[in-house]
């Protein structure tokens, strides 16, 4: 079916399912989210990377500060102990390199899904930046179902109001219709026609 909805205007119409569950397409779009949420960047391996050598030095930092104050500290010693190696422990701790990251995955994979954008993995959004071309799908993708007539160009001895009206006469015999079965291809004509010379399309046929 073209686009986001199709609308049966006559005749009947006979589905089939083809997968139930976990099988079926919103299934696997779910699924597609959660892997690109739990994905990680070349930024996150890189952090990842990081933090592996740098939380053992930031302990041992912490080890050493407090057997320093310890040993060679004023009374009362164990307290001095506790808050000096708390201190190093919360200051160097690189809380940004291990959160950060993955929570701008989470927040950014689960913005773009609810405008109906699906990004397969995170490494996209780190490499969007980089991004000149873009190319969209047709139906669907862009057009929000409301079509409207902005401008019309006529070329010959033909003028707008004589376009407008072949076209509706043209499109009076179609069963097509637009913006959820609501208008046809006519009426977005008419209202286009009314807007501009507040005419009415009476005997457009």
């Amino acid at each position: 079916m073209p686009g986001q909805w199709c609308r049966i205007a006559t005749g009947s119409v006979l589905f089939r399912a083809s997968a139930v569950g976990s099988h079926t397409t919103l299934s696997r779009i779910i699924r597609m989210v959660r892997q690109a949420q739990s994905s990680k960047p070349e930024i996150g391996q890189l952090a990842d990377k990081i933090s592996a050598v740098f939380v053992p030095v930031v302990v041992v930092i912490a080890l050493i500060s407090a057997a320093i104050w310890y040993f060679f500290g004023p009374a009362p010693q164990i307290v001095y102990t506790l808050v000096i190696a708390t201190t190093v422990l919360i200051i160097a701790c690189p809380c940004a390199l291990g959160l950060a990251t993955p929570m701008s995955i989470i927040s950014g994979v689960g913005r773009a899904a609810e405008f109906g954008v699906l990004v397969r993995d995170a490494d996209a959004l780190q490499r969007a930046s980089t991004l000149d071309t873009v190319v969209f799908d047709k139906t669907g993708t862009l057009t929000e179902g409301k079509p409207q007539v902005v401008a019309v160009k006529t070329f010959a001895d033909i003028d707008e109001a004589q376009a407008l009206r072949l076209a509706a006469a043209l499109e009076q015999g179609s069963a097509a219709t637009l913006w959820h079965g609501r208008s046809s291809i006519k009426q977005v004509i008419c209202s286009y026609r009314r807007s501009t010379v507040s005419a009415h399309c009476a005997g457009w046929a």
